[in-house]
């Protein structure tokens, strides 16, 4: 269930730390064309998605062994697992995805991804696959301790909440049921950078043992505020507004006062505890999703889709305590160690029952054509078996691997049952339509029917979010 918790201290605060990057950064214009839904503005097959949930796992998934398998190659590449039959004839699933191989024609499975950062490693890998930018030297210089900048480019996903007209009781952009990673940690790419924090997205807060809970820290109501007080403490806020309205010459200004409005019209809103409360959904249904935080995320989104939220993000939480050890890693998806048996054992099984199901949910409730599907990571594996940090080929794992990853689209306006490109005999880069995160970002905008990428620095000057990259029409 839903729950606001331990306080409301300074709003104004909690719904502009919603990011808690602890970075002031300055929001950024767009003209009036801009600031409502964009038209699609060109010809040819278009995207029909009213909301897009990017599921983001998170560590590097392994894409040898789960959508782009290499049963020919030498063993010290191919590894275990075998393809499977599908529903639908062009694509090639793991024997331990039989799930979502049922769901396989809605699927266009985009094998062919070139990822390739100069630093092969986490933080580069997000920026990359979620904003489409080609990370910076700064990247380089800076390893682990490349935190989020102000002036980053932004997440595909507060693009599309900035150029969505507001909803009118929820965030554009939520996204749950963590931040990846840890402080002091947190990975680039997640936020609206030189769009302005008013476009950064909502977090909600998964919990490993209680999977139907989800909490917003940035909205907090203290113990003893109820309902109308916070309806008086809005008024007093908005008193003090009014006297300081003649002081109200800086952006920055402005800015706090649109997050103190939309902290409070939330915390106000029986919308809010409504949307986010997966305990209103018969048991039967969770059940079919799974029941542990990942599986609840799955649903949350679902249920914020029927709210009309124009992007959803679930990345992926890891459970340290319970498989770091098994797989060498986080616990997520960066199989170190034990590749195999972590995939087997844990990881796809997850995931083939809660992705399967949240295709199958909106299919059944007639929303999938206006639902876009992502699933992506920051990375794919090593071709080749065996990481120096587990033991080498004995310690059976994979290790970061840029170069090629695959992503897989859904709905959306996507034609389903289909791969698109292909990679090299061992997987290690595309070989056949090889596209860039930039080509995979722009095919979101296109389904989202947004083609007007302009916007505004502070001086005024315009500027394209990503020039870079096309859609890739084929999909649709």
């Amino acid at each position: 269930m839903f729950q606001f918790t331990n306080g409301l201290r300074d709003s104004r605060r909690s719904f502009l730390a919603a990011s808690a990057t602890s970075i002031a950064g300055l929001p950024l214009g767009f003209s009036a064309a801009t600031a409502a839904e964009s038209a699609v503005g060109r010809t040819g097959r278009q995207g029909s998605a009213k909301s897009t949930i990017l599921f983001f796992l998170c560590g590097g998934a392994s894409h040898l062994d789960s959508w782009d398998l290499k049963p020919k190659a030498p063993a010290e590449y191919r590894g275990p697992f075998s393809p499977i039959a599908t529903s639908a004839p062009g694509v090639m699933l793991s024997e331990h995805l039989p799930l979502l191989a049922k769901q396989a024609h809605h699927l266009a499975v985009v094998n062919s991804v070139a990822g390739t950062v100069n630093t092969n490693d986490h933080h580069a890998g997000y920026y990359h696959n979620l904003t489409g930018h080609v990370p910076d030297q700064s990247f380089r210089t800076l390893g682990n301790n490349r935190t989020p900048f102000p002036d980053d480019w932004p997440f595909m996903g507060t693009v599309v909440a900035a150029k969505r007209k507001p909803h009118p009781s929820l965030p554009n952009a939520i996204s749950l049921p963590h931040k990846p990673s840890e402080a002091p940690y947190t990975r680039p790419g997640q936020f609206a950078g030189r769009l302005g924090v008013e476009n950064n997205p909502l977090y909600l807060r998964g919990n490993l043992e209680k999977p139907l809970s989800f909490t917003a820290p940035s909205l907090q109501l203290q113990e003893g505020i109820d309902g109308s007080r916070l309806s008086a403490r809005r008024e007093l806020l908005g008193e003090i507004d009014n006297c300081r309205r003649g002081l109200d010459q800086f952006t920055t200004t402005r800015t706090w006062s649109r997050h103190q409005e939309r902290a409070m019209s939330l915390l106000a809103s029986s919308n809010t505890t409504q949307a986010f409360d997966v305990s209103r959904e018969p048991e039967s249904v969770r059940h079919r999703y799974g029941n542990d935080v990942n599986a609840m995320s799955l649903l949350l989104a679902r249920r914020l889709v029927e709210a009309e939220v124009p992007f959803i993000t679930v990345f992926w939480k890891e459970n340290k305590s319970k498989f770091a050890k098994k797989c060498n890693s986080a616990g997520g998806w960066d199989t170190h160690g034990n590749n195999f048996n972590c995939l087997k054992d844990n990881l796809l099984p997850t995931f083939d029952r809660g992705f399967s199901a949240l295709i199958e949910d909106l299919h059944e409730r007639g929303l999938l054509d206006q639902t876009l599907l992502m699933v992506t990571s920051e990375m794919g594996r090593k071709p080749k078996i065996g990481d120096p940090r587990s033991g080498g080929v004995k310690g059976a794992g994979r290790d970061h691997w840029t170069h090629c990853l695959t992503d897989l689209l859904v709905g959306g306006g996507i034609r389903g049952g289909q791969t698109f490109g292909s990679s090299d005999r061992f997987g290690g880069y595309p070989s056949d339509k090889p596209v860039k995160p930039a080509d995979v970002t722009k095919t979101v905008y296109h389904a989202m029917g947004i083609h007007d990428l302009e916007a505004f620095d502070r001086n005024g000057r315009p500027y394209n979010l990503l020039p870079e990259g096309s859609a890739i029409a084929e999909l649709f």
